[in-house]
């Protein structure tokens, strides 16, 4: 056999046993690209599916920084005292806060299962003020807050939440300080049910805990919170009512809303509280004084005020308030968007302590003055 037999020979041997191994041999599959989170858009922006189950999370929140300045009243400055002399002096007011949020959300065949938490994290000094003799001010971690921690099925909701008698007729107007005049106590645990109608019409009856020295019942019988609203494009108009099963008093609010214009909502809120047995000898306040919901100085106050949208970054915010004791509150603020989701606001605050402004009662006003003046400068990250 001469070289070129061999070589070709060769060479068809090889292909027989390349073509043999060629039938044998296993593909392998190329791995399919997996999904590590997928998007749920049922309840809102910002859902996703907690893999491997049928409930959509969102987590949110904001970063919060607070400079506060001017007097005590107004809620906005402090005060302390040198640390070398020990004499009494105005300070800051400051706060970091890092607020953590989480909405869940399950359909079920009872309707929507829901969670909502909301937990705070704050630094800063704490403002405390007993007069001109002993003035506390430092920083330190303040600690952490449940703010909210309920379950919803359908209607029905049970859990740490804020009293009804606040939040279902909505609060009052869109300043920092709102509660110059307070308008009810927030911090409660609830056993609610909720109705809607899906015409604008939508009720709640809400059995509550209360909160504090004051607001926590005492016995096994709950505060009791009913509310009806009617809302619209126009606006809305709510009322709520609440009895304070410790004292046995009865608050109520109502409220309207009015979009005035694309630009500019405004609202007006009354309340109105019985008194008889309030004497809150706890906090040395006379008879005519708090529990859980009539939380104004005397029987009657009311709030209003709203918000004016230069542009789709700039808006102002009004809200003035005034109680029968003649307690009188006035914030404004210019609220910023520097970009999406970062906001600087700049408030300005007046308080005018009426009745007990002269006696000292600095645990009903907060003020140590009769007339107190300061400002908060807020940056907040929103996400």
């Amino acid at each position: 056999m001469n070289i070129k037999g061999l070589l070709l020979g060769s060479a068809a041997a090889l292909t027989a046993v390349s073509g043999a191994r060629a039938a044998d041999a296993v593909t392998v599959a190329e791995p399919e690209p997996a999904e590590y989170v997928k998007i749920c858009d049922v309840y809102g922006s910002g859902y996703f599916y907690i893999p491997g189950t049928e409930t959509c999370l969102r987590i949110g929140g904001y970063v919060r920084y607070d400079i506060g300045v001017g007097d005590v009243g107004s809620f906005d400055g402090a005060r302390t005292h040198d640390v070398q002399d020990g004499s009494d002096q105005g300070t800051w007011r400051k706060n970091a806060r890092f607020d953590l949020r989480t909405w869940t959300g399950q359909e079920t065949e009872l309707g929507t299962l829901k969670t909502y938490t909301e937990t705070k994290f704050n630094f800063g000094n704490r403002n405390a003020y007993s007069g001109p003799d002993s003035p506390q001010n430092y920083a330190f971690n303040r600690g952490i807050t449940l703010n909210f921690a309920w379950i919803q099925l359908g209607g029905l909701r049970v859990g740490k939440d804020e009293s009804a008698f606040d939040a279902f007729i909505g609060y009052a107007g869109n300043v920092i300080n709102d509660t110059l005049v307070p308008y009810g106590d927030f911090d409660t645990n609830v056993v609610q049910y909720y109705f809607d109608a899906g015409n604008g019409f939508s009720a709640v009856v809400s059995l509550e805990e209360g909160s504090g020295v004051v607001g926590t019942i005492d016995s096994y019988v709950p505060h009791v919170v009913g509310g009806v609203k009617y809302t619209q494009g126009w606006g809305a108009i709510a009322g709520v009512i609440a009895y304070d099963s410790n004292y046995e008093e009865v608050a109520g609010k109502v409220r309207l809303d009015v979009n005035a214009t694309n630009e500019l909502s405004l609202f007006i809120m009354a309340g109105y509280g019985t008194d008889d047995n309030l004497t809150d000898g706890t906090y040395a306040i006379p008879a005519g004084g708090r529990g859980f919901y009539k939380q104004w100085g005397g029987n009657w106050a009311v709030w209003g005020g709203g918000t004016y949208k230069f542009n789709e970054k700039t808006s102002f915010n009004l809200q003035a308030s005034y109680d029968e004791w003649k307690n009188l509150g006035i914030a404004a603020n210019v609220a910023y968007d520097i970009v999406p989701g970062l906001t600087i606001t700049a408030e300005v605050d007046y308080l005018h302590a009426g009745k007990f402004g002269d006696a000292g009662f600095s645990n009903w006003t907060n003020a140590d003055k009769k007339d107190s003046v300061g400002g908060v400068l807020r940056f907040q990250r929103s996400f």
